[in-house]
């Protein structure tokens, strides 16, 4: 933990606990106001305004939390996620006075210790972060059978990923924020390692915020992608380029035609903003007609008669039915270019800001993240789509009868199925049809079940949706978002606010809030909550 006696005091393990006290104190601010503790919470928020002003204390406990040597950070660590092992603990205690000191650190004028220990606490909330993470996986890994037999629950998160929002980096302008992720996507990874940009840091932004850095740095790719082909008319003496990719479809033959548009323009060209326009209607695309192709499109690709789908009770999916996912079917082998049109799909929507009816599972969005750093759990058993798979599986990892399992269960690493009348079956391991499950191999088969299910068995689907997502968002940095913050995006969320709705709805026509009609319209749309 240092050279010659600095830092001494921690050469032993335990001693690394008073670093984690002393990021409780409440004179640093983030706890001043504590409804739990009993001394008076204004006289501690005149105390805390006193106590280290300029930072320059904070500063030097970041220091010398970010000097231990690893056998100190591992115990550092260790204490944490031991000591505070729930939520109130572990976020109400060590978190909230390290955001506190962020923000005080984050505006243009503050004094120089607050602001050179700006990067230093995100370092320290990175630890607490990766650590926090890393015993989600290991909970849900317990909790869903890892580690041998026995009935387990998952035992809930350190932090939920709203704990490491900034309110600080929230409230900043989305200029100043676009500004610190145009120079991060700029930077080489020796820069980054040396300069701080708090777009490195994407757990501390909220969902509003990526969403609207996703939305400015879209909109400044669209700009580049029109402009690219600029060029001067001598005749007009003017410069000319087209800023839209236009869609010129009729619908009666919405597909054909819109796969062949899309086959044949450039990455530039899909990087414009989209203009859909139908044959033969007269109107101006302001953002319904997009929305309506959308809507028609989605509706045509995921029609029971392509055959594409599965839902989550194991059928092919269809509308209206019990189903209620759409997951890639693995043996429809027809159809590659409707699975490439639906990525572009998704694409095209995510780009231009458009929501999609569509049920993809948290799988979906978890593969196609699964390049960043930012998804760090790897696909599990919760994953699989298939309710009553799904429980099979669990009920194996956690039988613990008076039977054998090799003999309650009759397993071997093959598996089996129908399609369209003729049985198929794969071998999960060389020679697996001959190897029975057993009590102390029931964990490699469902691991490597749970692979063929959500790999192997689709690679040629899905390969093909990614393919066609990518052509369209491979220069968006989807690093910033989560799985479920990249599903907000495509598909919005379930839950609307009508009170919200109700309060900046704006009327013309000669309607107002106050018109009958108006009236009956909120009192049914509420009741329908």
């Amino acid at each position: 933990n240092g050279e010659g006696g600095k830092g001494a005091r921690f050469l032993h393990p335990e001693t690394v606990r008073c670093l984690l006290m002393y990021l409780q104190c409440p004179l640093f601010g983030g706890n001043a106001a504590s409804e739990e503790r009993e001394l008076d919470s204004s006289s501690i928020a005149d105390a805390a305004a006193e106590f280290d002003s300029r930072g320059e204390l904070f500063l030097s406990l970041m220091e010398l939390i970010l000097s231990l040597s690893y056998e100190g950070y591992s115990s550092f660590l260790s204490w944490a996620v031991s000591s505070y092992s729930s939520r109130p603990l572990f976020s109400g205690r060590l978190l909230k006075n390290l955001l506190a000191g962020l923000d005080a650190g984050l505006p243009s004028v503050v004094p120089l210790a607050r602001k050179r220990a700006a990067p230093l606490i995100v370092a320290v909330l990175g630890w607490f972060h990766s650590a926090s993470e890393r015993a989600d996986v290991a909970g849900i890994g317990a909790g869903m059978g890892g580690g041998g037999g026995g009935n387990r629950h998952t035992p809930p998160p350190l932090a939920a990923p709203s704990d490491f929002y900034s309110s600080g980096i929230s409230s900043m302008p989305i200029e100043t924020l676009y500004d610190d992720l145009r120079r991060y996507k700029s930077s080489s990874p020796s820069q980054r390692s040396t300069h701080f940009y708090l777009c490195g840091h994407p757990y501390l932004l909220s969902p509003s915020s990526k969403r609207e850095l996703l939305r400015t740095d879209n909109q400044s790719e669209m700009i580049k992608a029109a402009t690219a082909g600029l060029s001067y008319d001598v005749s007009r003496q003017t410069f000319v380029f087209d800023p839209f990719f236009v869609l010129a479809i009729d619908r009666h033959n919405m597909l054909q035609q819109t796969l062949t548009s899309v086959e044949c323009a450039g990455p530039g060209e899909l990087r414009k903003q989209l203009k859909v326009v139908f044959k033969g209607e007269e109107g101006v695309d302001a953002g319904g007609v997009t929305k309506e192709f959308f809507q028609l499109l989605v509706a045509h690709l995921f029609d029971v008669n392509t055959g594409m789908w599965k839902g989550d009770d194991g059928g092919t999916h269809h509308q209206g039915g019990q189903g209620n996912v759409h997951w890639f079917n693995g043996d429809c082998t027809w159809n590659d270019d409707g699975y490439r049109l639906v990525g572009i799909l998704v694409g095209l929507a995510l780009y231009n800001s458009v929501l999609l009816d569509v049920r993809f599972p948290p799988a979906v969005y978890r593969k196609l993240l699964r390049r960043s750093s930012r998804c760090s759990r790897p696909l599990g058993l919760e994953d699989v789509v298939d309710g009553e798979t799904r429980d099979g599986l669990q009920k194996l990892l956690e039988y613990d009868g008076g039977g054998d399992v090799e003999d309650v269960f009759c397993l071997t690493f093959e598996v089996t199925w129908t399609d369209f009348g003729q049985h198929r079956s794969v071998e999960l391991k060389p020679g697996g049809k001959d190897i029975p499950v057993t009590d102390h191999n029931r964990e490699e088969y469902v691991d490597l079940y749970v692979q063929w299910l959500l790999i192997d068995s689709i690679q040629r689907q899905y390969e093909a949706f990614e393919s066609g997502f990518l052509r369209v968002m491979e220069g968006s940095f989807l690093e910033l978002l989560r799985p479920d913050e990249l599903e907000l995006l495509v598909v919005g969320t379930p839950d609307l606010d009508f009170d919200a709705l109700r309060k900046n709805a704006m009327y013309e026509g000669g309607y107002d809030d106050r018109s009958p009609v108006v009236q009956n319209f909120w009192k049914y749309a509420t009741l329908s909550k």
